[in-house]
């Protein structure tokens, strides 16, 4: 009997989920699979781009993503990607109610679909352990800074001043 109550209570948590991820006006989630690394690298070419790794289980991430969210909404010189990289099973409604609320719901937004993620880790940086917040700071000439950790906003408007004053 309580196998019985325990699915049926998982069942009810599963389908109330289902309203948030087919909400039209949330934002899009990318699948992050193999080789979707370099065809983001590939579609940012030669612009500003801050690449965002993220998790729902990740505290120190909740409090970065509205402080990202306002950096988006400040810098629109600076493509900001965000990748949901979370070693636990990733949830798509969750993904996207954290992005939305944060403000985030208009940058490009991606999502690991792969159970093989280290695979995906090791296409991004063979030396990545899956540490997250992280957060890739990547020149128009293809220079990369990286941030492990949550990334302090006045060195973001720094490296995108950097970034401006480059391009003029």
């Amino acid at each position: 009997m309580k196998r019985l109550l325990l699915a049926l209570i998982f069942l009810i948590a599963c389908l109330g989920e289902a309203p948030i991820a087919e909400t039209p006006s949330g934002p899009t989630l990318k699948p992050f699979v193999r080789g979707s690394w370099q065809e983001m690298l590939r579609a940012h070419a030669g612009r500003p781009t801050l690449v965002h790794f993220w998790g729902v289980t990740c505290g120190p991430c909740k409090v970065e993503l509205p402080l990202l969210g306002q950096f988006m909404k400040d810098h629109s010189e600076v493509d900001v990607v965000m990748i949901s990289a979370d070693l636990v099973p990733n949830l798509d409604s969750a993904t996207r109610a954290m992005l939305q609320k944060a403000g985030l719901a208009s940058a490009e937004n991606w999502i690991f679909s792969d159970g093989f993620v280290e695979r995906l880790r090791f296409e991004i940086d063979p030396s990545w352990q899956g540490d997250i917040p992280r957060t890739l700071l990547i020149a128009p000439d293809g220079t990369v800074t990286t941030i492990e950790g949550s990334a302090e906003i006045p060195d973001l408007e720094k490296w995108s001043a950097q970034q401006k004053a480059a391009m003029r």
